[in-house]
């Protein structure tokens, strides 16, 4: 009997100790993939949109030509205007069917609000402000 009820908590202990490794590997999985890329519906850019899934925050970047670089380089905009970190929440990027739309529709899943986000002058991504 004392072998058995020793091997019988050996096993708790040992199923426990897989269960608590289980569950923190799996938070950190769930943790990583926070981001979503979306390539602009425009079908003469190479330009892909960046998001921040919990936060709303869009960035882009695009390849560029450089005199100097042999294969050339990626050009990325940071988030401006409106298309900062914003209220916590979960955020969604959408194109349209537009072929000569360079922007992306990001959405709030939680409250339906929407924004168009778009490159600024080459300079940064912006987003209006959102709307229902």
């Amino acid at each position: 009997m004392r072998g058995t009820r020793h091997f019988h908590t050996r096993r708790r202990a040992a199923l426990t100790a897989g269960a608590l490794v289980f569950a923190l590997s799996g938070a950190s999985m769930a943790t990583a993939g926070n981001y979503e890329f979306l390539a602009a519906p425009q079908t003469d850019l190479n330009r892909v949109f960046r998001l921040d899934r919990s936060n709303g925050e869009v960035g882009a970047c695009q390849y560029g030509l450089k005199e100097s670089a042999a294969i050339g380089v990626t050009l990325c905009y940071p988030p401006g205007e409106g298309a900062r970190a914003g209220v916590f929440s979960e955020y969604a990027l959408v194109a349209s069917r537009h072929t000569g739309e360079g922007g992306v529709f990001r959405v709030d899943l939680r409250s339906g609000m929407m924004s168009i986000c778009f490159v600024l002058n080459e300079t940064s991504v912006v987003c209006t402000p959102p709307a229902k």
